[in-house]
């Protein structure tokens, strides 16, 4: 049985992901790490009762890993779809989170798939796929991770429509903590404003933000009955930074905090 997936909507999100699935257009969104870009994509293939193909991309990503490859079996040589063709002869969404992290290659392949012809050419088989009318290509990236090297061409972002996500208002930050852990809303606005005070550091010392997923792993921890500042140092203090004097400038937060 599946799982219900809750998502609090931030803004008008679902409202042009829902005519942008119905247009049968693809979706690009940008925002920081944690701060709810996978939830809303199960979310909204929930809402629109479309499968959902995830592939988180990295730096050893091909093209071959997106569309298959050949393998050899008992009964000789035989094609495998990867999880981007499955995605395209089936029906679905194909999700690719942190698509700046695959290889350049990789993002060629989705070109022909991301405008008006809705195709999938399979070099190694000579087969041209049409889209499946339920088949949605959807992206993600942290654009604060981005640099000369890493980054989408002008030429990938301008076929999709855009969403920038951003870490929830901190009201919304604490309904969406009491309903992923079961804490109570007085502890799980402390450990917000904790995150805003975290949050300020990032231009001075941090690479990235604390995050509503850390949040929600700090409340899990406290729920489950491990004390609060421990909790919080654990996976607050030690996961956003390995620099000593960074870490205990978090801890001094921490103990100001609770």
């Amino acid at each position: 049985m599946t799982q219900h997936c809750h998502y609090l909507s931030q803004d008008r999100e679902v409202e042009i992901f829902e005519h942008a699935a119905n247009n049968n257009l693809p979706v690009m969104i940008k925002g920081p790490t944690g701060c709810g870009k996978t939830r809303f994509v199960e979310y909204m293939a929930q809402k629109l009762n479309r499968a959902i193909y995830t592939i988180a991309c990295h730096d050893d990503l091909t093209a071959t890993d997106l569309v298959g490859r050949h393998l050899i079996g008992a009964q000789g040589t035989f094609w495998q779809d990867g999880p981007l063709t499955r995605a395209v002869r089936e029906g679905g969404i194909c999700y690719l989170d942190e698509v700046v992290e695959a290889r350049k290659d990789t993002t060629v392949v989705l070109h022909p798939l991301a405008d008006h012809r809705r195709i999938l050419p399979i070099e190694r088989t000579g087969e041209v796929l049409n889209a499946h009318p339920d088949f949605m290509l959807v992206i993600s990236y942290n654009p604060g991770y981005q640099n000369m090297l890493k980054g989408l061409k002008p030429s990938t972002r301008q076929r999709f429509v855009g969403l920038t996500f951003d870490y929830p208002e901190p009201q919304h930050e604490v309904v969406i903590i009491c309903q992923e852990s079961g804490i109570d809303k007085s502890l799980a606005t402390q450990l917000v404003s904790l995150a805003q005070a975290l949050r300020r550091l990032t231009d001075h010392d941090l690479e990235e933000a604390a995050s509503t997923r850390l949040l929600i792993y700090t409340a899990l921890m406290i729920k489950s009955g491990l004390e609060i500042k421990q909790a919080c140092y654990a996976c607050l203090a030690q996961p956003l930074t390995d620099d000593s004097q960074t870490q205990q400038a978090i801890e001094r937060l921490i103990d100001a905090s609770f």
